[in-house]
């Protein structure tokens, strides 16, 4: 997959792993559009970047997503790299918290059901592209669920989704589907679970720039790649890795 001179778009890209990936994407030539809830943060975001746009949405609104993507046909119809990065965790125990079904909704719909809501709307857009690729950013939890009880059932859903999209549009042609599955990272995302011991997020963006390049489609950052081999192995002690305090 070509990296240079692509119309990219990466929702939550105002900070964190959206916002490196953004960097390393505007440094390589590319036109990118970021996304996110936040009008201050995608104002100081995009003043990071060159030929950059930001607007502001969110996902997991279905008018918002409309919106993007009328907006994208009309003003950047070379759209053909979309990055998934958008996503919502709560830290909370299914054993003694009410609202647990809320809870779950909520991230649900964000970090799977919108990504698949929104992938729909811009096929048509990728797919007049002579090359185009869509990434959904995942997690180690997809394979092994840690302290974010249902935020990891919502990333093994995204996985499980993009294997199945990968093969669908391969069938199809020109769209290529890569998932980006980093381990615990630095950011204020993470904060609620020690983010602080985790990687550096321009680590996951650089790993995932080199793994488009290469057409690796699974990208497992660090340790993630680590838990994978162990879950192969014996699931329950991948399990129990994953637990807090291990």
């Amino acid at each position: 997959m070509n990296t240079t001179n692509n119309t990219v778009l990466i929702s939550g890209g105002s900070a964190g792993i959206g916002l490196e990936i953004a960097k390393l994407f505007s440094a390589r030539g590319n036109k990118v559009i970021i996304t996110g809830r936040d009008p201050r943060r995608l104002e100081n975001a995009v003043a990071q970047l060159k030929n950059a746009t930001a607007i502001v949405s969110d996902v997991s609104k279905k008018e918002d997503a409309e919106a993007l993507t009328a907006t994208l046909t009309k003003d950047f119809p070379a759209l053909n790299i979309v990055v998934n990065n958008a996503g919502r965790a709560i830290l909370y125990d299914l054993a003694h918290s009410e609202g647990s079904f809320e809870k779950a909704e909520d991230e649900m719909l964000t970090n799977y059901l919108s990504v698949v809501r929104l992938n729909e709307k811009l096929l048509p857009l990728l797919q007049a592209q002579k090359e185009a690729a869509i990434v959904n950013v995942s997690s180690v939890v997809a394979f092994v669920p840690g302290t974010l009880a249902t935020y990891s059932a919502s990333k093994a859903a995204l996985h499980s989704y993009t294997q199945s999209l990968r093969i669908a549009l391969k069938r199809a042609g020109k769209v290529k589907v890569f998932e980006l599955m980093p381990p615990l990272v630095n950011t204020e995302f993470s904060a609620i679970i020690n983010g602080k011991s985790g990687i550096a997020p321009s680590v996951v963006a650089k790993d995932l720039i080199d793994a488009m390049e290469k057409d690796e489609y699974e990208i497992r950052v660090g340790q993630t790649q680590y838990i994978y081999d162990l879950y192969l192995q014996s699931p329950a002690e991948a399990l129990n890795v994953m637990q807090p305090g291990k």
